[in-house]
């Protein structure tokens, strides 16, 4: 999936494109169709005998934790980021939602961070915390940290960071008029 090769002498290309990905989001995605199961299992095949009202409860309660877990989970089983010539572009699980552009030019800096953990950010998923700024952590290891001329930052974790922010920090920089870009 990535347009670049590894090393510091690798030719500029158009587009370079990373991802991280993490397996154990499945294990929780298997749990939410679990309660989703038992939810339908309640609705079609129950011989409750207390009443109406607690079969009901149970079932949309299974029903809505199923969903919520399910598809909560599959969207931060993966990340993708993307970095053209202009932009920055993060995209979250299978059908690329919650998605993030952000143009190169609100980019002041980035840097490369060895060890983001969902802990340090409260879990995995898009986040935010007031002293932290934004993040999109899938996993814990590698990822890119981004500032922001508004001041705030923006952090990623994505394989092959190293070179991710090396791409980024070349784009960055002003070309001189006529150089090749």
């Amino acid at each position: 999936m990535r347009d670049h090769r590894h090393g510091k002498h690798a030719p500029r290309s158009e587009v370079w494109t990373g991802r991280a990905t993490n397996r154990y989001q499945w294990l929780l995605a298997l749990i939410g169709a679990a309660c989703l199961a038992l939810g339908i299992t309640l609705a079609v095949d129950s011989a409750w005998t207390t009443g109406i009202a607690p079969l009901v409860m149970a079932v949309v309660g299974c029903i809505a934790a199923g969903l919520l877990v399910l598809f909560g989970t599959l969207a931060f089983v993966h990340v993708a980021l993307r970095v053209d010539e202009d932009h920055l572009e993060v995209r979250c699980g299978h059908i690329g939602v919650p998605r993030r552009r952000i143009p190169l030019s609100q980019v002041a800096g980035a840097e490369f961070a060895p060890h983001v953990t969902p802990r340090h950010w409260g879990g995995w998923g898009y986040r935010w915390r007031p002293e932290k700024g934004t993040a999109v952590v899938v996993r814990r290891g590698e990822g890119v940290v981004l500032q922001l001329w508004d001041g705030h930052t923006f952090t990623v974790t994505v394989d092959d960071a190293e070179a991710a922010v090396r791409v980024i920090r070349d784009r960055l920089r002003p070309h001189r008029p006529g150089a090749p870009r």
